[in-house]
């Protein structure tokens, strides 16, 4: 039987930061105003859909501080953010890995096409955001 130990509060703030921040990334990757909303809407949907660990990791706490001034900064911190969240659940809780991976892909997929479908440049963003949940753990 596997042991679930409990994630600290800055373990979950690493899984909110790379699951919140890859939609964030997405949402930038073809910025318009109204496009952000069905986005939004649409990336709720999918961290929803989360369970366990997961679940609690992305609904309780506060929400994360993204910088905001360049498209490379958000990078900066979201993606080492999701390799270090699977590094996280890989230790604490392996069977909810691939519950991670899986909520957050859904969501980066769901805010492509929220709003005329997934752009080349929303399509390179979520294979980034996939290279690191494929490579990390």
């Amino acid at each position: 039987m596997i042991m679930m130990q409990r994630l600290t509060d800055e373990e979950k703030l690493t899984l909110k930061t790379g699951a919140f921040g890859a939609v964030f990334m997405v949402s930038n990757a073809e910025p318009g105003v109204l496009a952000v909303f069905r986005e939004s809407f649409a990336a709720s949907g999918a961290l929803a859909d989360a369970s366990g660990v997961v679940k609690e990791a992305l609904t309780s706490g506060p929400l994360p501080k993204l910088p905001r001034d360049s498209a490379l900064e958000v990078e900066s911190v979201v993606l080492p953010a999701l390799g270090r969240a699977i590094e996280i659940l890989t230790e604490k809780a392996p069977q909810d890995v691939p519950i991670y991976r899986a909520v957050v892909l859904a969501a980066a997929d769901r805010t492509a096409q929220a709003h005329h479908g997934v752009s080349p440049a929303e399509a390179d963003v979520i294979e980034r955001i996939k290279g690191v949940l494929d490579a990390a753990g």
